[in-house]
């Protein structure tokens, strides 16, 4: 018997030798709340945009430079001493906490508490996982509205609740839809998601992809409900300072009921035209920050220190100038505003049906009177606006992004006519969009 058994042993560990380890480990490696969310649009456009060379107007972030100010400001803090080059307090740089409870308590109109209001983040992108995290139980309910920016459905799921969601709609009765504005909530659609189980909204404004600003009679349905539920709304508000043709950015936060009930989410990345750097942060009252904080000191614990010593500067001279021609906040947006109508024009003139934003990075496109000029090389089982943006990389090396991946699987068959175009580029490279399209609606 035991002659056997170790014959036994020997086999196995020949068999085990010839079987790759990866194999034997795959079938428990990973943990079930990760199940379906291996996928993302970013990893996938992007690596197809660099294998095509395409003239890139996907990915969300400028090609230009930041403003030189925060530019010498982080050198300075790069060459200033041990201390730029250490540990800072865990929660956020204290000259960066102070001047943004400084500043934005300023906007929402309530007193900041820099150290217990304010986390500062790895970017907005953690700023979202830890009030996700810290907010959402398993069991718990979560509305988001549509189009969202797709990382609040994955990180949702790794909290264990469930996404439930509410499209914002072309106005009904508007016979031709041109701007951002033309879509709305269903202020009855939006009431019938609220349930004994939501725990929180979240909403985007100005929104990506689709460029809408919320009105202030929006938010306050908004808010209502959340008031009259006790629900926590997360506003995720990093474009904030980019609006367009009198269109009005208001902090639903600053509504009256909602300071104590909001997390809202910044981007220095944004606001500075440095999405590299990333920092981020959550503001809203100190009885929710603490829960972000546990998981934030659980996690990351700690952000660069002269990049924030470096935002923290940058804010200072805002503060200073707010309101001013000098201001960043003012001068950037009227950059963009001719970047903007730009493209709008050049759209236009191949057919395509540009939705005017009103605000942020992107504009969004109606491409039902083109997508016949797909061939059928790219896949059918893939949704039209993939194929599309798919084609127009490979066939004509520009690169942009389907609407329909803001969108839930009920959803998104709904709006999959849409393709997605970043204009906050240098005129080079929106000049080199224009003479793709161009030379497509040429037939050339």
């Amino acid at each position: 018997m035991i002659k056997a058994s170790a014959n036994v042993a020997v086999i196995c560990q020949r068999i085990n030798k010839n079987v790759h380890p990866k194999i034997i480990m795959a079938r428990r490696l990973h943990a079930r709340r990760l199940e379906g969310l291996d996928k993302n649009i970013w990893i996938e456009f992007t690596q197809l945009a660099a294998d095509y060379k395409a003239v890139n107007l996907g990915q969300g972030f400028p090609d230009f430079s930041p403003p030189g100010y925060i530019q010498e400001a982080f050198c300075k803090a790069v060459s200033g001493g041990c201390s730029m080059h250490q540990y800072t307090r865990a929660f956020g740089h204290p000259a960066l906490v102070k001047i943004l409870a400084k500043f934005f308590g300023r906007i929402v109109g309530c007193e900041i508490d820099p150290l217990e209001d304010v986390l500062v983040t790895v970017g907005a992108y953690q700023a979202l996982f830890c009030t996700f995290q810290a907010l959402i139980d398993e069991g718990d309910e979560v509305i988001i509205i549509e189009p969202f920016f797709d990382c609040y459905q994955p990180m949702v799921k790794m909290a264990g609740g469930k996404a439930v969601f509410v499209p914002l709609r072309p106005r009904v009765g508007c016979s031709e839809v041109l701007s951002s504005g033309d879509w709305v909530l269903s202020p009855e659609e939006l009431a019938s998601k609220f349930s004994s189980r939501t725990k929180a909204i979240v909403m985007n404004t100005p929104n990506n992809p689709l460029g809408k600003v919320y009105k202030t009679e929006e938010l306050q349905v908004i808010a209502d409900l959340c008031i009259k539920h006790d629900v926590v709304c997360i506003s995720d508000e990093v474009y904030e300072w980019l609006t367009y043709d009198g269109a009005k950015h208001v902090k639903i936060a600053s509504l009256p009921g909602m300071w104590e009930r909001t997390v809202t989410i910044g981007s220095a990345g944004k606001t500075f035209s440095a999405t590299g750097w990333k920092v981020g942060w959550a503001i809203g009252s100190g009885h929710i920050l603490k829960h972000l904080q546990t998981i934030h000191q659980n996690s990351v614990y700690h952000c660069a220190t002269a990049a924030q010593e470096a935002v923290a500067v940058g804010f200072q001279r805002e503060y200073e100038t707010f309101g001013t021609p000098e201001s960043y906040f003012l001068q950037l947006p009227e950059q963009l505003h001719h970047k903007r109508k730009k493209l709008a024009k050049c759209l236009e003139s191949v057919g395509l049906q540009p939705i005017m934003p009103e605000g942020g990075y992107f504009m969004i496109a109606d491409i039902s009177s083109v997508k016949s000029d797909v061939d059928d090389s790219v896949s059918l089982d893939e949704p039209c606006d993939y194929r599309f943006v798919k084609w127009l990389i490979k066939k004509k090396g520009l690169a942009t992004i389907p609407v329909s991946a803001f969108y839930s699987s009920e959803h998104c068959k709904d709006f999959d006519n849409y393709i997605r175009f970043c204009f906050v580029k240098e005129d080079s490279t929106l000049n080199a969009a224009e003479d793709i399209l161009r030379k497509w609606s040429e037939g050339k």
